[in-house]
């Protein structure tokens, strides 16, 4: 360890898949268990102990790896006196180091130079959220043509998923199962710290798949799930995939101290529909929304904003700013209905870091920060498919108002009704 290294004490999990040389190796836990950087300092010292070494940093999105993974590296591997050399500005390419190894830093969705050479080493952030197909092309990455370290390997850090996910079942993968007592800042060796005491309580406010999930660390998949249609892989796509764009609505749910949403909502060419832009946020009044609206409004000239009817003088003041704001089709039943079709369809999709203006507040206590968080989430209340628990629905209500105008399900939810159907 030299001078200028930032020091380390590893244990459990963490320690065995430091220690570990298998090809692929995941590293599963809840949040805050230490499992990042543990890895990342894996990789800092492959990069120091061998020459020439190519390694990579990554995520699904380069954007989302920039945004969350090379801020840890920075910030609690590297520290203040590295001689370890950043090229790129802000947003760094590569980290080249005094052996002349090099650390890649790329996105599943960039970067195809990058991805498409021979590497000893990549640490993925958060493999969870890549496809098996993307997990098996980085393999063929890391087969050891690259030739600079003795045990190449592809390795991530995982939040735990649902149970049929496929970093459960692949055969070629040595798992690691870490907990909060393998975090030193958490727990000393026998009591919690005043940092475990305070990231425990955080976690334990946490309900239903997300505390099962990100304090429990189980593999789950919550009960009675609305939207069962909906798959992260299939219906999350990279911003590069969109085809042409027709026209454009907005979705707002109105909130303050639960968030508020405002959604963009895309209609290609081919009568897809495609969430390109979002803002998730709490403690926001009507005017800050007012000017978000705005600038969305300039870039991409909503054909109508669909609101939610319980604000009409939010409404109003929309208007007054020169926004096609209107109140929705808001009837629950009808507008589930529809996007339970749309997905089912596989027409309705996400562009991935579509969010903008992300809350500091609900990322610090691990709250669902856009409309992807919910759907997993939002279940029937008692698995009554009647009537949907009113919480976590807060991008899904803008989402439900949105492609209730596209679909115009308020016509033909009112020729039902005069037909003397129920709706």
């Amino acid at each position: 360890m030299t001078d200028y290294e930032i020091d380390y004490s590893f244990y459990g999990a963490n320690k065995d898949a430091i220690e570990c040389t298998e090809t692929e190796v995941l590293v599963i836990g809840p949040a805050e268990t230490g499992k990042t950087i543990a890895l990342l300092w894996k990789l800092h010292r492959l990069a120091f102990k061998y020459k020439d070494a190519s390694l990579v940093i990554m995520r699904k999105t380069l954007t989302s790896t920039y945004g969350t993974v090379l801020q840890t590296f920075k910030e609690k591997i590297l520290g203040e006196d590295s001689p370890v050399k950043p090229y790129g500005g802000e947003k760094p390419q590569w980290f080249d180091y005094p052996t002349g190894s090099r650390i890649w830093i790329a996105g599943m969705d960039k970067s195809t130079r990058i991805l498409s050479a021979g590497h000893d080493a990549i640490m993925v952030n958060q493999p969870e959220e890549l496809t098996l197909d993307e997990w098996e092309t980085l393999t063929t990455r890391t087969t050891g043509r690259a030739g600079h370290i003795k045990y190449p390997q592809l390795m991530g850090d995982p939040n735990p998923a649902y149970p049929q996910h496929w970093m459960y079942t692949r055969e070629d993968i040595t798992r690691f199962y870490s907990w909060h007592k393998d975090n030193p800042n958490l727990w000393d060796g026998e009591n919690w710290t005043e940092q475990g005491m305070r990231t425990r309580a955080q976690l334990m406010k946490l309900t239903g798949v997300r505390r099962q999930r990100l304090f429990e660390g189980k593999a789950a998949q919550a009960e009675g799930v609305v939207y069962e249609q909906y798959n992260d892989a299939k219906h999350r796509i990279y911003e590069k995939d969109l085809p042409p764009m027709q026209r454009y609505v907005g979705g707002q749910d109105w909130g303050y101290t639960n968030p508020g949403f405002l959604g963009v909502f895309g209609i290609g060419w081919d009568g897809h529909v495609y969430l390109v832009a979002q803002v998730y946020r709490t403690g926001e009044g009507i005017q800050w929304w007012a000017e978000r609206a705005k600038e969305l409004h300039e870039e991409y000239r909503f054909e109508s904003i669909q609101c939610g009817a319980e604000q009409p003088a939010y409404i109003a003041s929309y208007q007054k700013e020169g926004l096609p704001a209107m109140a929705a089709f808001t009837d629950v039943l009808p507008g589930i209905t529809n996007v339970q079709e749309r997905l089912d369809q596989d027409r309705l999709f996400l562009v991935r870091d579509s969010l903008r203006y992300a809350d500091p507040e609900l990322e610090r206590d691990r709250l669902p920060m856009c409309i992807e968080d919910e759907f997993p989430a939002y279940v029937w209340a008692d698995n009554k498919k009647d009537v949907p628990v009113k919480e976590l629905d807060h991008g899904l209500d803008a989402c439900r108002y949105a492609l209730a105008r596209i679909d115009r399900l308020s016509r033909k939810a009112r020729r039902k009704v005069k037909a003397g159907w129920v709706v």
